[in-house]
């Protein structure tokens, strides 16, 4: 079963985490297919028919980011505007995401105790990940949470960042 692995980082040269990630799933070319929409698509305009020929092809559908303002990179909700069209991905006819594992990874910038109800945002990342979950509910896909790198911007020294590795393969090996 092959992991279609969707990143959506908007500088992704200037990435630590999601850069660091993406070369790790280089290594298991038979697992991962690796998808950059900010590389194959620098203007911004999708392709629908091959993004939707491109989840069709694949069993598990993860998508990768930073969170930016508490929400995904705007590419990323665009991909979802336009990808995710009635009669394919829902509605009567719409049955491509059905039972279809799908999930989440997300680098962030501030740590786990900001993201807490008595935390400096109140909200949880489970929380603030909730239209996403609303959205794969939505389209009948089997969502399987998400895996996340806190602190991105303050604590992503090198062996942080190497430790961080094992447990993001193993969450999309075991989706």
């Amino acid at each position: 079963m092959k992991t279609l692995v969707i990143v959506t980082h908007p500088h992704m040269e200037d990435s630590v985490i999601n850069k660091r990630w993406v070369k790790e799933l280089e290594q298991y070319p038979d697992q991962f297919t690796i998808h950059e929409l900010y590389k194959v698509y620098p203007d911004e305009k999708i392709n629908v028919e091959q993004e939707q020929a491109l989840v069709e092809a694949h069993d598990h559908i993860v998508f990768q980011f930073p969170l930016y303002w508490f929400n995904s990179p705007p590419l990323l909700k665009k991909w979802l505007d336009e990808v995710l069209l009635y009669g394919w991905a829902y509605g009567s006819t719409g049955k491509v995401f059905t039972d279809r594992k799908v999930a989440i990874a997300v680098t962030v910038g501030v740590s786990e105790a900001d993201y807490q109800p008595e935390g400096k945002y109140r909200y949880t990342l489970e929380q603030i990940l909730l239209p996403f979950e609303m959205t794969f509910d939505y389209i009948h896909a089997s969502y399987q949470g998400f895996t996340a790198f806190y602190s991105a911007e303050h604590e992503s020294t090198p062996v942080r960042i190497e430790e961080s590795i094992s447990g993001y393969i193993d969450f999309l090996q075991n989706l």
